[in-house]
């Protein structure tokens, strides 16, 4: 008699052998902690935008009244679509490329992204070595923007000292001065003067060139070992921001005049929602703020355990984003308020957004106050952090996607494929650091995330709902979660989120307007070069589509059937996980009931094999309907 053996179909996927392991990928990794992935999530949420955008969007569309369609649209827009990205992410385990084993047919989306994201690394990591060039020359005792007489002020520059001093001739003379931290942004830190226009870049600025290699080297430490590097890392740049706009917001509602500018941010004016406008408004500052469609979230998510709850970490991390919008406007405006007191000038005259407020009206406010340099230190440090978590999301993105899509040569060597990266984006930017790569980060600014980004959005709301089913989605989710998304999430995938982006996109075509730079207009073949940014990501969609149907065998319509079905090994990336259609269909795959391996691992069923079993009696249940 022979002793009884164990037959494959019971070894777990986990046991630990050399054949099969030698022809496996190297592990992927997850999240080292608990926390590091909704703090990450927190950290690429809230970006520069909170600070520089939103409290002007906010003033300039009613006020307080803005807050009414600014909710409404992230219940519609921000939270369904964040949450979608979550799942998708999570369920699969893949990057924004991989994760199209969902549908094949339309990889060209992940494509799209790759490249929309490469764009924005590139002029985002710009904006971060100027906030290093500033957060420099504000270690000093006196702030190099504070007084006039430099050799790059011009005769138009006027000191606030002096205009506090004349303020009876106030309304003669500061129609047509410029104030010092003004030109010491544009003609010294920029050195626009010596560029005619986006045709002309002029010479590299090596102070900017540096600072750019500086801003891209700690991006690349801190990405060095993939999320298990920034992982950690995020735990400071995620908090302290939130530190640093306290203090902020205390010393600004402290000062004389603060209410003046609080008032005139939050003085709800309701007229203006009646206006279609402030709605899209609304719904544009939800959609670049929570970072959808960039494949950030998707990206963080696919490092989760499969059972992480994403349910409750979207609602945390989405109003805790719209929250934080709401504090930086007190912060901001509380100053603004103090400035325009001491100009003697209505605050809408001193308030502006972008770089305009970060490196012209906010360096100039902190001159007014006592211990200007710390202040501005502390301003600078808080955009660095706000700034570097949100580059590392676009950097894990793009290396992640790359990887998995070849994880035999690529995973090993993912420190050197990062390398390569960062140093192939550096060199990209390298035009930025001239005297007219203004012009250029503007250009990118407008183009590069404009209607390409709402197009690839709409496109994967709709693959998923449409094309892959809603009935599918869910019981994804619900094999996930233990639960499945409500009426709610239901509606607003169907029908209202993608409805809302579809009017996005008709109103910033139908509203377009030619990209300026103050006095600046940018010429019609840098116009073009722009609009072909957007179109070259929308144009990925058909390029994959044609690549995807050309892989397949048969007719067309049939070619394009199978190409729209998911990968035979689409679902969780662990076998212990895969259950009803997902049993054995992994490349290798030796358990066709991953339960038994849980049964043996755990030694026992859990509530999520319980969930498990619910949506494998659904499924049947589903196919007797379908053959009757």
């Amino acid at each position: 008699l022979t002793q009884p053996v164990t037959p494959d179909l019971l070894v777990s996927p986990s046991s630990q052998d050399g054949d099969l392991g030698s022809e496996c990928p190297e592990d992927r990794g997850n999240w080292t902690g608990r926390l590091d992935f909704l703090l990450s999530c927190i950290g690429y949420c809230v970006g520069l935008g909170n600070v520089w955008r939103f409290p002007y969007r906010a003033y300039t569309n009613g006020g307080g009244a803005f807050l009414v369609p600014y909710f409404i649209m992230l219940a519609i827009c921000g939270i369904p679509i964040f949450f979608m990205e979550l799942s998708l992410g999570q369920f699969s385990s893949l990057g924004p490329l991989a994760v199209w084993k969902i549908s094949p047919l339309f990889k060209g989306v992940g494509m799209g992204t790759i490249l929309i994201v490469s764009l924005v690394a590139i002029y985002y990591n710009m904006i971060i070595a100027y906030v290093l060039f500033y957060l420099f020359a504000s270690l000093t005792s006196d702030l190099p923007w504070q007084h006039c007489g430099n050799w790059w002020n011009t005769d138009l520059c006027l000191d606030h000292h002096v205009i506090k001093a004349g303020n009876n001739t106030l309304p003669v003379n500061i129609s047509n001065t410029v104030s010092p931290s003004e030109e010491y942004w544009s003609r010294y830190v920029l050195h626009i003067q010596g560029s005619s226009g986006i045709g002309d870049p002029g010479r590299i600025r090596w102070n900017l060139c540096l600072c750019l290699l500086l801003s891209w080297t700690i991006v690349y430490l801190c990405i060095l070992k993939g999320v298990k590097s920034s992982g950690k890392v995020v735990y400071f740049t995620a908090t302290f921001p939130y530190l640093i706009l306290v203090m902020l917001l205390i010393r600004g509602v402290t000062l004389e005049g603060a209410w003046k500018g609080i008032q005139f941010y939050l003085t709800p004016q309701f007229d203006h929602l009646l206006s279609s406008k402030v709605w899209i408004e609304a719904a544009l500052q939800i959609f670049y703020s929570l970072g959808v469609g960039f494949g950030g979230l998707l990206t963080f998510a696919s490092y989760n355990t499969f059972h992480q709850n994403i349910y409750r970490d979207t609602f945390i991390v989405t109003l805790g984003n719209a929250i934080t919008s709401i504090l930086a406007g007190f912060a901001i405006f509380s100053v603004l308020g103090y400035m325009s007191q001491e100009l003697g000038v209505p605050v809408n005259q001193v308030a502006k957004a972008g770089p305009g407020l970060a490196f012209v009206v906010y360096p100039q406010a902190m001159t007014m106050l006592p211990l200007s340099p710390f202040w501005s230190f502390l301003f600078f440090f808080m955009l660095l952090t706000l700034g570097l978590d949100s580059q590392f999301a676009f950097m894990e993105t793009i290396v992640t996607a790359v990887t998995d899509e070849f994880p035999y040569y690529l995973r090993p060597k993912k420190a050197s494929f990062s390398a390569v990266i960062c140093i192939a984006l550096f060199l990209m930017g390298l035009i930025l650091t001239t005297e007219g790569g203004m012009y250029w980060l503007v250009l990118l600014d407008d183009y590069s995330a404009g209607f390409g980004l709402m197009v690839v959005v709409i496109t994967t709301c709709l693959v998923v709902t449409r094309v892959y089913g809603m009935k599918r989605f869910c019981r994804d989710i619900h094999m996930m979660l233990g639960f499945k998304p409500g009426p709610y999430f239901r509606a607003c995938w169907m029908v209202l989120s993608p409805a809302t982006m579809m009017a996005l996109l008709v109103y910033n075509i139908v509203k377009y307007q030619p990209s300026e730079y103050g006095n600046y207009r940018f010429p019609t073949w840098a116009e073009v070069l722009g609009i072909l940014m957007g179109v070259l990501s929308c144009l990925m969609i058909p390029m994959g589509m044609v690549v995807a149907v050309l892989q397949e065998e048969g007719t067309l319509w049939e070619r394009v059937q199978q190409a729209s079905r998911p990968a035979m090994d689409w679902g969780p990336s662990l076998e212990e996980n895969r259950t009803g259609v997902y049993v054995a269909s992994l490349a290798g795959s030796q358990s066709p009931k991953p339960l038994m391996v849980h049964m043996r691992k755990y030694g026992g069923i859990t509530s999520y094999e319980n969930t498990a079993i619910e949506v494998d009696h659904e499924m049947e249940e589903d196919d007797e309907e379908e053959s009757m």
